[in-house]
């Protein structure tokens, strides 16, 4: 495994302590020996917490497994090994005028992390999540045995997979169903709004005319510019590329930061300019797909910005008849709390369904917040944000969480248990272990038990 690390992408929660390979890993559980709790698959690390962590045992490395086996060039139908990045499936499809129909906000994810986590992404309203789109995988438990999973086949295992974090067992290939588009290029158009009020006059018409829609806020404007930012709408262009451009970045933070760089004066010199650039011309342009869909992939490493101690993401999803109270009140007690969040998206969720038992993204509105890592103060200002959100009805992502109590994920995912009762004995994560593990099992929505 060299010198890879196995640490989460907030770098706020220690890296794993033990680490063993795909093949050593796949041997013991077709032998029967994995013991309990001492096992998790771990792909690329872009996971924010510890839902990529296993304190108690070790994970497994599955990124050697990444062969892409086939693609269906009528179809789109693409079959691969669960290390396979995104990034190598975007470039094998483009040249056929394929690309997936959901991506998040990183091409470096692994076909098996992004099933894990159900991951969502700027087309929410017209796709769903990523598990719409999974049409079978092989998944390998501590039974020895590996289970073909589907809508139809151990249709079971196959809900409790999507979403479910990795405690399932070990995910080895999945086939996908990838979207045509006319090119891979996106017209953009960036849209300037005043305040919260306004954007969400906004949003329900901008996702109803575009395939992509998504906003950032300048969540450290006050006074008459509070909760001004920029909504960007997207579809794929008639003409343009279709050929993929290198994934690899020549930019990069190369050392450590002995400090947090994304202090409150630089955050607001840079709200400042990023508005006025991304939003001085309301008229479309033609962009990359890399710039409109992963912009902080064009910077490699760039999360040791936040210092040593790393950096909280916070992400929350309301009830759209609460959301025009509850985001404004999220942003408030973040302002209130002295801490500047450097990215802070906003976007609409629609009614499309995920086959997964425990899903994040749910009809109404979903706020990102970036914090650095100052100990109790953080903890205590993303305490707040869990109490006003679930306070309205709404849930917290796990896969971005580090520190959520089981109370606030038990409000998020009343049917918490539905996916304990299919968790593979063998496998574990430091998110379940101080969350699920810490509940009455009897507790959650009387549906659990069906």
């Amino acid at each position: 495994m060299g010198d890879r690390q196995f640490g989460s992408f907030g770098r706020a929660t220690p890296p794993a302590r033990g680490a063993i390979a795909a093949d050593e890993a796949i041997a013991l559980l077709k032998r029967g020996e994995a013991k309990t709790g001492s096992l998790l698959g771990y792909g690329n690390g872009r996971s924010y917490g510890d839902s990529c962590q296993n304190a108690a045992g070790a994970v497994v490395d599955m990124r050697p497994l990444s062969r892409i086996r086939s693609f269906n060039a009528e179809t789109g139908l693409l079959e691969a090994d669960a290390g396979t990045l995104l990034c190598d499936i975007i470039a094998h499809a483009a040249p056929y005028g394929f690309f997936p129909a959901v991506v998040p906000g990183t091409q470096f994810v692994t076909l098996a992390g992004a099933i894990a986590n159900d991951v969502h992404g700027k087309n929410h309203h017209r796709r769903g999540t990523f598990g719409c789109h999974v049409e079978a995988f092989t998944l390998l438990r501590s039974d020895g045995r590996i289970h073909q999973c589907s809508q139809t086949e151990n249709a079971q295992l196959f809900r409790a997979t999507i979403g479910g974090m990795g405690l399932t067992g070990l995910i080895l290939s999945a086939s996908i169903k990838l979207m045509r588009v006319p090119s891979l290029d996106i017209m953009e158009k960036a849209t300037r709004f005043r305040d919260l009020s306004e954007f969400f006059d906004l949003a329900e018409a901008a996702d109803q005319a575009n395939e992509y829609a998504v906003a950032w806020i300048d969540q450290l404007a006050g006074g008459h510019g509070r909760g001004r930012g920029v909504l960007f709408t997207g579809n794929h262009a008639e003409r343009g590329s279709h050929a993929a451009a290198n994934a690899g970045s020549q930019l990069s933070v190369p050392v450590q930061p002995p400090f947090n760089v994304l202090n409150r004066p630089f955050l607001t010199v840079f709200n400042a300019a990023y508005r006025w650039k991304k939003g001085k011309s309301p008229v479309p342009r033609q962009a990359g797909y890399q710039g409109f869909f992963f912009p902080l992939d064009g910077v490699r490493d760039w999360n040791r910005l936040y210092g040593p101690r790393g950096l909280f993401q916070h992400q929350s999803v309301v009830p759209e008849a609460n959301a025009r109270h509850t985001v404004p009140a999220l942003l408030e007690a973040a302002r209130r709390a002295g801490q500047g969040s450097f990215l802070t998206v906003l976007k609409r969720f629609g009614n499309v369904r995920s086959p997964a038992l425990l899903s994040f993204p749910r009809p109404g509105y979903t706020l990102t917040l970036d914090f650095p890592n100052r100990g109790e103060r953080t903890l205590r200002l993303l305490a707040e944000l869990d109490r006003i959100t679930v306070g309205a009805g709404g849930a917290v992502n796990p896969y971005k969480d580090a520190r959520m109590g089981p109370e606030t994920f038990a409000a998020s995912f009343p049917q918490w248990q539905r996916l304990e009762a299919l968790r593979d004995p063998a496998f574990l994560s430091s998110f379940w272990a101080r969350t699920a593990m810490k509940l009455d099992i009897g507790q959650g929505s009387a549906e659990a038990a069906e």
